[in-house]
Protein backbone atom coordinates (compact mmCIF):
# COMPACT_ATOMS: atom_id res chain seq x y z
CA UNK A 1 0.00 0.00 0.00
CA UNK A 2 2.71 2.34 0.93
CA UNK A 3 4.70 1.34 -2.09
CA UNK A 4 1.73 2.26 -4.66
CA UNK A 5 1.38 5.87 -2.06
CA UNK A 6 4.65 6.19 -2.96
CA UNK A 7 4.60 5.89 -6.63
CA UNK A 8 1.08 7.88 -7.07
CA UNK A 9 2.78 10.75 -5.50
CA UNK A 10 6.10 10.75 -7.32
CA UNK A 11 3.58 10.61 -11.11
CA UNK A 12 1.83 13.80 -9.63
CA UNK A 13 4.51 15.78 -8.78
CA UNK A 14 6.75 14.37 -12.19
CA UNK A 15 3.50 15.13 -14.05
CA UNK A 16 3.35 18.93 -12.04
CA UNK A 17 6.82 19.03 -12.80
CA UNK A 18 6.35 18.27 -16.33
CA UNK A 19 3.28 20.58 -16.44
CA UNK A 20 5.23 23.69 -15.34
CA UNK A 21 8.03 23.56 -17.78
CA UNK A 22 5.59 23.14 -20.43
CA UNK A 23 4.05 26.39 -19.42
CA UNK A 24 7.49 28.11 -19.14
CA UNK A 25 8.71 27.20 -22.61
CA UNK A 26 8.42 30.58 -24.70
CA UNK A 27 5.45 31.15 -27.31
CA UNK A 28 6.96 30.50 -30.79
CA UNK A 29 8.04 33.88 -32.62
CA UNK A 30 5.45 34.94 -35.50
CA UNK A 31 7.15 34.66 -38.68
CA UNK A 32 7.58 38.18 -39.91
CA UNK A 33 6.92 38.44 -43.84
CA UNK A 34 8.43 42.10 -45.46
CA UNK A 35 6.51 43.09 -48.62
CA UNK A 36 8.54 45.53 -50.81
CA UNK A 37 6.71 48.39 -52.52
CA UNK A 38 6.86 50.06 -56.24
CA UNK A 39 10.27 51.42 -57.29
CA UNK A 40 11.77 48.68 -54.83
CA UNK A 41 12.87 45.01 -54.41
CA UNK A 42 12.90 42.48 -51.39
CA UNK A 43 16.87 43.28 -51.33
CA UNK A 44 15.67 46.87 -49.60
CA UNK A 45 15.03 44.88 -46.53
CA UNK A 46 18.22 43.35 -45.99
CA UNK A 47 19.39 45.84 -43.02
CA UNK A 48 15.54 45.27 -41.53
CA UNK A 49 16.68 40.87 -41.72
CA UNK A 50 19.57 41.43 -40.40
CA UNK A 51 18.62 42.68 -37.36
CA UNK A 52 15.15 40.22 -36.79
CA UNK A 53 17.15 37.61 -37.20
CA UNK A 54 19.63 38.18 -34.79
CA UNK A 55 17.08 38.62 -32.40
CA UNK A 56 15.38 35.21 -33.07
CA UNK A 57 12.90 36.19 -35.87
CA UNK A 58 11.87 33.76 -38.82
CA UNK A 59 12.08 36.54 -41.62
CA UNK A 60 10.85 35.75 -45.17
CA UNK A 61 11.53 38.79 -47.71
CA UNK A 62 8.30 38.49 -49.99
CA UNK A 63 9.06 39.40 -53.92
CA UNK A 64 6.17 41.35 -54.82
CA UNK A 65 5.31 41.23 -58.54
CA UNK A 66 4.07 44.71 -58.62
CA UNK A 67 1.24 43.76 -61.27
CA UNK A 68 -1.96 44.48 -59.77
CA UNK A 69 -3.74 44.66 -56.25
CA UNK A 70 -6.02 41.94 -56.56
CA UNK A 71 -3.29 39.34 -58.35
CA UNK A 72 -0.19 40.75 -55.88
CA UNK A 73 -2.22 40.54 -52.87
CA UNK A 74 -3.48 37.03 -54.25
CA UNK A 75 0.43 36.09 -54.71
CA UNK A 76 1.03 37.31 -51.14
CA UNK A 77 -2.33 35.54 -49.29
CA UNK A 78 -0.54 32.23 -50.91
CA UNK A 79 2.45 32.74 -48.81
CA UNK A 80 0.54 33.69 -45.88
CA UNK A 81 -1.05 30.56 -46.36
CA UNK A 82 2.10 28.33 -46.06
CA UNK A 83 3.13 29.75 -43.17
CA UNK A 84 2.55 27.67 -39.74
CA UNK A 85 2.17 29.86 -37.18
CA UNK A 86 0.94 33.58 -36.11
CA UNK A 87 2.50 35.90 -39.00
CA UNK A 88 3.25 39.66 -39.26
CA UNK A 89 3.19 41.31 -42.59
CA UNK A 90 5.13 44.36 -42.94
CA UNK A 91 4.15 46.50 -46.53
CA UNK A 92 6.19 49.45 -47.74
CA UNK A 93 4.67 52.16 -49.74
CA UNK A 94 2.29 50.01 -52.08
CA UNK A 95 3.65 46.98 -50.34
CA UNK A 96 0.96 48.47 -47.67
CA UNK A 97 -1.69 48.23 -50.28
CA UNK A 98 -1.11 44.49 -51.02
CA UNK A 99 -0.59 43.71 -46.77
CA UNK A 100 -3.92 45.04 -45.95
CA UNK A 101 -5.33 42.94 -48.83
CA UNK A 102 -3.98 39.56 -48.55
CA UNK A 103 -4.77 39.49 -45.10
CA UNK A 104 -8.43 39.06 -45.31
CA UNK A 105 -9.29 35.80 -44.64
CA UNK A 106 -5.84 34.89 -42.88
CA UNK A 107 -6.64 33.78 -39.50
CA UNK A 108 -2.88 33.41 -38.84
CA UNK A 109 -2.10 37.08 -39.25
CA UNK A 110 -1.81 39.11 -36.20
CA UNK A 111 -0.41 42.32 -36.94
CA UNK A 112 0.31 44.98 -39.71
CA UNK A 113 3.02 47.35 -40.04
CA UNK A 114 3.08 49.84 -42.22
CA UNK A 115 6.54 50.89 -43.43
CA UNK A 116 5.82 54.47 -45.19
CA UNK A 117 3.05 52.63 -46.49
CA UNK A 118 -0.68 52.93 -47.83
CA UNK A 119 -3.37 51.75 -45.33
CA UNK A 120 -6.33 52.37 -48.06
CA UNK A 121 -9.93 52.05 -47.07
CA UNK A 122 -12.38 50.27 -49.54
CA UNK A 123 -12.12 52.02 -52.93
CA UNK A 124 -9.32 53.98 -52.59
CA UNK A 125 -5.55 53.47 -54.48
CA UNK A 126 -2.27 54.78 -54.30
CA UNK A 127 -2.96 57.58 -56.82
CA UNK A 128 -5.99 58.61 -55.17
CA UNK A 129 -4.39 58.74 -51.47
CA UNK A 130 -0.98 60.27 -52.23
CA UNK A 131 -2.71 63.23 -53.82
CA UNK A 132 -5.48 63.45 -50.80
CA UNK A 133 -2.99 66.29 -49.41
CA UNK A 134 -0.12 68.21 -51.21
CA UNK A 135 2.94 67.53 -50.93
CA UNK A 136 4.24 64.32 -53.81
CA UNK A 137 6.55 65.42 -56.30
CA UNK A 138 6.90 61.15 -57.84
CA UNK A 139 4.85 62.49 -60.92
CA UNK A 140 7.30 64.42 -62.11
CA UNK A 141 10.26 62.05 -62.04
CA UNK A 142 8.34 59.08 -63.53
CA UNK A 143 9.43 57.21 -66.98
CA UNK A 144 6.88 54.92 -68.20
CA UNK A 145 7.71 52.26 -70.58
CA UNK A 146 4.66 50.82 -72.51
CA UNK A 147 3.84 47.38 -72.26
CA UNK A 148 2.57 45.08 -74.79
CA UNK A 149 -0.97 44.62 -73.34
CA UNK A 150 -1.38 48.31 -73.57
CA UNK A 151 -0.68 49.11 -70.16
CA UNK A 152 2.78 50.67 -68.59
CA UNK A 153 5.12 50.16 -66.79
CA UNK A 154 6.94 52.81 -64.14
CA UNK A 155 10.10 53.58 -63.47
CA UNK A 156 11.71 56.46 -61.16
CA UNK A 157 14.27 58.23 -63.72
CA UNK A 158 17.56 56.73 -62.35
CA UNK A 159 19.38 60.68 -61.90
CA UNK A 160 16.24 61.77 -59.94
CA UNK A 161 15.92 58.65 -57.88
CA UNK A 162 18.03 59.73 -54.82
CA UNK A 163 16.38 62.78 -54.57
CA UNK A 164 13.14 61.32 -54.88
CA UNK A 165 13.13 57.91 -53.24
CA UNK A 166 16.14 57.86 -50.61
CA UNK A 167 17.81 61.43 -49.67
CA UNK A 168 18.31 60.45 -46.62
CA UNK A 169 20.82 57.24 -48.20
CA UNK A 170 24.44 57.78 -49.08
CA UNK A 171 24.76 58.70 -52.77
CA UNK A 172 26.42 55.33 -53.65
CA UNK A 173 23.85 52.99 -52.01
CA UNK A 174 21.05 55.13 -53.85
CA UNK A 175 22.68 55.10 -57.22
CA UNK A 176 22.45 51.33 -56.41
CA UNK A 177 18.45 51.15 -55.75
CA UNK A 178 17.99 53.24 -58.84
CA UNK A 179 19.87 50.73 -60.95
CA UNK A 180 18.17 47.38 -59.31
CA UNK A 181 14.51 49.20 -59.20
CA UNK A 182 11.51 46.77 -60.34
CA UNK A 183 8.72 48.81 -61.92
CA UNK A 184 5.19 48.96 -61.16
CA UNK A 185 2.48 48.88 -63.57
CA UNK A 186 0.42 52.17 -64.02
CA UNK A 187 -2.80 49.67 -63.23
CA UNK A 188 -1.38 48.58 -59.76
CA UNK A 189 -1.14 52.01 -58.63
CA UNK A 190 -4.88 52.73 -59.66
CA UNK A 191 -6.27 49.58 -58.70
CA UNK A 192 -9.01 49.97 -55.73
CA UNK A 193 -8.27 48.32 -52.86
CA UNK A 194 -11.14 46.46 -51.09
CA UNK A 195 -10.81 44.79 -47.82
CA UNK A 196 -9.60 47.12 -45.04
CA UNK A 197 -7.95 44.88 -42.23
CA UNK A 198 -6.83 47.47 -40.76
CA UNK A 199 -10.16 48.05 -39.03
CA UNK A 200 -9.70 44.52 -37.37
CA UNK A 201 -6.08 43.98 -36.75
CA UNK A 202 -4.07 46.22 -35.17
CA UNK A 203 -1.31 48.21 -37.17
CA UNK A 204 1.49 50.21 -35.98
CA UNK A 205 3.23 52.85 -38.74
CA UNK A 206 6.39 54.64 -39.29
CA UNK A 207 6.92 57.22 -41.79
CA UNK A 208 9.77 60.36 -42.46
CA UNK A 209 8.73 64.00 -42.88
CA UNK A 210 10.83 64.61 -45.73
CA UNK A 211 8.69 61.85 -48.16
CA UNK A 212 8.56 63.17 -51.09
CA UNK A 213 6.43 60.04 -52.96
CA UNK A 214 3.53 59.44 -49.76
CA UNK A 215 3.31 63.07 -48.01
CA UNK A 216 3.71 63.03 -44.59
CA UNK A 217 0.16 64.84 -44.02
CA UNK A 218 -1.66 61.90 -45.76
CA UNK A 219 0.71 59.02 -43.47
CA UNK A 220 -0.58 61.14 -40.78
CA UNK A 221 -3.99 60.94 -41.81
CA UNK A 222 -4.43 57.25 -42.41
CA UNK A 223 -2.58 56.43 -39.08
CA UNK A 224 -5.26 58.77 -37.25
CA UNK A 225 -7.86 56.96 -38.81
CA UNK A 226 -6.39 53.52 -38.63
CA UNK A 227 -5.95 54.19 -34.75
CA UNK A 228 -2.65 52.92 -35.16
CA UNK A 229 -1.48 51.54 -31.70
CA UNK A 230 1.64 53.05 -32.23
CA UNK A 231 3.33 55.61 -35.17
CA UNK A 232 6.39 56.72 -35.59
CA UNK A 233 7.56 59.55 -37.19
CA UNK A 234 10.94 60.49 -38.58
CA UNK A 235 12.29 63.39 -38.66
CA UNK A 236 13.83 64.29 -42.35
CA UNK A 237 13.20 60.68 -42.97
CA UNK A 238 12.59 59.93 -46.92
CA UNK A 239 10.21 57.45 -48.41
CA UNK A 240 13.45 54.51 -48.26
CA UNK A 241 13.08 54.28 -44.35
CA UNK A 242 13.85 50.17 -44.64
CA UNK A 243 16.93 51.43 -45.86
CA UNK A 244 18.23 53.96 -44.17
CA UNK A 245 16.42 53.45 -41.11
CA UNK A 246 16.59 49.39 -40.34
CA UNK A 247 17.28 50.07 -36.25
CA UNK A 248 13.97 51.96 -36.10
CA UNK A 249 11.90 49.79 -38.51
CA UNK A 250 13.21 46.78 -36.97
CA UNK A 251 12.21 47.85 -33.47
CA UNK A 252 8.38 49.12 -34.51
CA UNK A 253 8.11 45.13 -36.25
CA UNK A 254 9.24 43.46 -32.82
CA UNK A 255 7.21 45.70 -30.59
CA UNK A 256 4.17 44.45 -32.78
CA UNK A 257 5.16 40.82 -32.95
CA UNK A 258 5.60 40.84 -28.70
CA UNK A 259 2.08 42.91 -28.10
CA UNK A 260 -0.35 40.72 -26.68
Amino acid sequence: MRSSLKAMTLGLILAMSGAAAQSATPAARPTIVLVHGAFADASGWNGVVARLSRDGYPVIAAANPLRGLKSDAEALSALVKSIPGPVILVGHSYGGEVITEAASGRNNVSALVYVAGFLPDAGESAVTLSGKFPGSTLGGVLAPVALPDGGQDLYIQPGKFHAQFAADTDAATAALMAATQRPVTQQALSDAATTPTWKQLPSYVIYGTADRNIPAQVERFMAERAKARKTVVVEGGSHALMVSQPDKVAALIEEAASAR
